[in-house]
């Protein structure tokens, strides 16, 4: 089973970084602690930040702020049935 509160501070955490507004998914890579290939992971849910931007569909760019981005990012996994 997936937290959901713990999932969300994972994605805050490493996208908190990136210089906001965002305008692309491209505007958080240099954010990421691991780049591309970091990975989110809790209970059944694993899936790298290339899967993410992979599986969600484009986001609603520009995002103000990292919970603007984060809250956006949690609707669609739970869209898709990811959580």
């Amino acid at each position: 089973m997936v937290d959901k509160e713990d999932l969300r501070e994972q994605f805050v955490e490493a996208f908190e970084g990136a210089d906001y507004p965002i305008s692309s998914p491209m505007d958080l890579v240099p954010a990421l602690p691991n780049g591309p290939s970091t990975k989110f992971e809790s209970g059944d849910f694993s899936m790298t930040a290339m899967e993410l931007n992979t599986k969600l569909g484009g986001g609603d760019f520009p995002y103000e702020t990292v919970d603007d981005f984060v809250d956006d990012v949690m609707v669609q996994l739970e869209e898709q049935g990811f959580l």
